[in-house]
This record gives C-alpha cells, structure tokens and sequence, in this order.
C-alpha cells in the first residue's frame, strides 16, 4: 500500500503523523529518551533491520527530531540526540504510555511513569497551561484557528467568517505549578 503524505494538509494533527506516525519512529524516539544515542544499541534494542533504521533515523533527523552527533573519524560514527522539538514529544509519549495501560495491558502496568525525586506513581493528564484545568471533552473543544482553510473551518464546525467575529483569545501565560498543585488537591479532595 502506497503511503499518502499528510505533510500539505492543514490539520496539526495529520501534519504531526507524517513527522512520527510509522511506528518504528515513535520506538525509536523511546528508546533515545531511554538514553540510547548509537545505531547498533538501538538495532540491537528494536531488534529492526539495519536498513529500516536507518531509513526512519535520516526521516526523524530530517523532521528535525534528532540531530546526528559525530562520536567517531574512523571509521564515522554518529550518535542521535533528541532536539528541543523531539523533546517535546516526550509528554506525547506519556500520554500514550497511560492509555496503553489502561486499554491495552490486561495483565497489568508493564511500564509506568515515576516522579523521580519521591518515587510515586505519576499519572499523566492533560492541563490547559492557562487555567491549570484538565482537559476534558466537557469543557474544551478544538476550533479552527488563525491560519485554518475552509475544509478545516468546515471539518471543525465553523466558516472562517464565523470565527473571525469571535473576540481574541486572552494572551497566554503559563500557569504556575502551584496552580496545577492547586487543582491536583481539589481533584483528590473531590475523589
């Protein structure tokens, strides 16, 4: 089957999936934030043919996940470090890594998520980084934003004109972790 190109279509989402969507990438992102950095530790970890990994190593560097780091003249070698950008999928990851347990590991957790410095069992959400609130279905929606063509205002409900007329967002700013604290304890209280 002949794989279609999301990389022209205006939907965050598809564009997303052209950049990590085969799973071998989103493998290999896993295991070099498990800090395997070198070719053959993360062949020898995946257990991948030598020529698939190197096709999807050149894909993650090309999208500008990886960056490749010459560790050897000779024979070169290099090793592969995530960049700003590949370190922003790591919370994609966590969420993935949540729904996995939950849906798909009857035999129970196979790997979690730990806080580092106590130890505790962490459960991934997602926050709105202004309010500090989970996101939920209830609550929020996604809506066609500045830069949306038609088929995108069409797809998410609205006409460009409809959204236009809406009043500008408040300027973001991050919420302060006591706040996400804040709402965490509320949560547990209400539990």
């Amino acid at each position: 089957m002949q794989h279609r190109s999301f990389a022209t279509q205006d939907c965050p989402i598809a564009r997303s999936l052209e950049r990590v969507g085969e799973w071998w990438s989103i493998l290999i992102l896993r295991d070099v934030f498990l800090g395997l950095r070198r070719f053959d530790q993360l062949q020898k970890s995946l257990e991948i043919a030598p020529n698939m990994l190197a096709r999807r190593l050149g894909s993650l560097v090309a999208a500008g996940l990886l960056e490749r780091s010459r560790y050897s003249e000779h024979p070169q070698r290099y090793e592969y470090l995530p960049t700003e950008r590949g370190c922003d999928f790591r919370p994609v990851m966590w969420m993935l890594l949540a729904w996995g347990n939950k849906h798909f590991s009857p035999g129970g957790a196979a790997v979690v998520l730990l806080d580092k410095q106590t130890g505790a069992l962490a459960e991934p959400i997602v926050v709105d980084r202004v309010s500090g609130r989970p996101i939920s279905d209830s609550e929020f929606r996604m809506a066609p934003g500045p830069a949306a063509d038609e088929r995108t205002h069409h797809r998410y409900g609205g006409s460009a004109a409809q959204e236009a007329s809406k009043p500008a967002q408040a300027e973001e700013r991050p919420a302060s972790r006591q706040t996400a604290r804040r709402f965490a304890g509320k949560k547990a209280k209400a539990g």
